[in-house]
């Protein structure tokens, strides 16, 4: 089988992700950066009442018809107290969110007055609804607030409290399995730095991808280092499909001997390993074990950081319930010359300057992570495009793609 593309790969994996069907009811101050389960819809009107959205004086605009009119001050009115009903030709005092007393049409602030005693004069001609925030201005009663499939973010908590609702219904958090293979790997702390054996590295991927799938709200279950046999890659494959909905692997979906997690998964499940025309990337193995998916990653660790921003992303948010999955490109200006071109899509490792282009990591390697440290996104280049300094390219930022 040839190369797929990126799209073709996009779709066969969002093809295959579980469609999810169990909910939970979660306090409202908690379900930051789970999906909601279902719309929400308001009660009441937001705000309730007409009410001031300055500190001044409430008053009939009828009633100052030119600057310097004096006006006796008839009551005081508080954030959550109610006046009376307001007489022609008298102000009230009123505080920002007050409700706005019947018989006034206009709030003048107080920094265009000026006070004696019970008597305050109005140094401005105010028009009719002046600094008034209407009833229902924000939310109508019976309006839907937030859709069904919205991840939800901090204002959405804010706005679902302003209509009193104290829980949502949200879907249940993804459980994803996490582990990796090569005998190369030690984990930091184990061995010091200089004591760091011939051919060992530090797994950075496990630190990766752990906080990848934390950030989009996934369950992990992080099942560490594998040792590089067959049955050791089995007896991990078959703990991770018992209670996971996602096996997540870094390393060995290639056809070496020393790469079991091909043969591993094809003895305990269903496997197809593909070819995806995209840089970094390029090897992707997807399948199933028991109930579980199983998505295996290629060990590189810059080609493991975009092949999961890329594809495994928008599957886990598909899979955990979300209608919308935020990637939205930017056309910026190139401020550096990538006269190579390669036959596959490229996502290269840039960040934004001070002028308002982009740069380019010197060193896109698959296998220098300094380049996404660095970055503050991705450009995604088409297949066969070279770049020249002014040029107008696709930039993926990362605050679009982390969450």
């Amino acid at each position: 089988m040839g190369m797929l593309s990126y799209e073709q790969a996009l779709a066969r994996l969002l093809a295959g992700a579980p469609v999810p069907t169990e909910t939970e009811s979660l306090a409202t101050q908690s379900a930051c950066g789970r999906v909601l389960a279902a719309a929400q819809f308001s009660a009441l009107f937001v705000p309730p009442l007409d009410n001031s959205s300055m500190d001044g004086y409430a008053l009939r605009a009828a009633d100052v018809p030119a600057a310097g009119t004096r006006l006796k001050v008839a009551q005081r009115i508080a954030a959550g107290s109610v006046g009376h009903t307001l007489a022609a030709g008298t102000a009230a005092r009123i505080f920002t969110g007050a409700a706005v007393p019947a018989g006034a049409d206009a709030i003048v602030m107080q920094e265009l007055t000026d006070r004696q005693d019970d008597v305050v004069t109005i140094n401005h001609v105010p028009s009719t609804g002046d600094w008034i925030r209407r009833c229902g201005q924000d939310i109508n009663s019976g309006e839907r607030i937030l859709a069904a499939g919205v991840r939800l973010l901090p204002q959405h908590l804010g706005l679902a409290a302003s209509v009193g609702l104290a829980a949502l219904p949200v879907y249940r958090r993804l459980r994803v399995a996490l582990f990796s293979t090569g005998d190369e790997l030690v984990m930091p702390g184990d061995v010091a730095p200089a004591e760091l054996p011939p051919g060992a590295i530090y797994n950075s991927n496990r630190f990766v991808l752990l906080g990848l799938l934390q950030q989009l709200g996934c369950a992990v279950c992080d099942l560490g280092i594998v040792p590089d046999t067959l049955a050791a890659t089995r007896a991990a494959l078959k703990k991770a499909a018992e209670d996971s909905d996602l096996i997540l692997t870094s390393g060995g979906v290639s056809v070496g001997e020393e790469d079991h997690v091909k043969p591993a998964v094809e003895a305990e499940g269903t496997l197809d390993l593909w070819k995806i025309a995209i840089k970094p990337g390029k090897p992707l193995a997807f399948g199933s074990v028991g109930g579980a998916s199983f998505i295996g990653l290629p060990g590189n660790p810059v080609s493991s950081f975009v092949t999961f921003l890329m594809l495994v992303r928008p599957f886990i948010l598909k899979a955990q319930g979300a209608a919308a999955m935020p990637g939205r490109p930017l056309a910026l200006r190139a401020d550096f010359d990538w006269p190579r071109s390669d036959r596959r899509r490229e996502f290269l490792r840039a960040k934004r300057n001070e002028a308002g282009g982009l740069e380019l990591f010197p060193n896109q390697n698959a296998g220098v992570l300094s380049s996404a440290a660095w970055a503050d996104g991705l450009i995604d280049n088409p297949p066969g495009q070279t770049i020249r300094r002014g040029d107008a390219v696709s930039f993926l930022p990362f605050c679009e793609l982390l969450y």
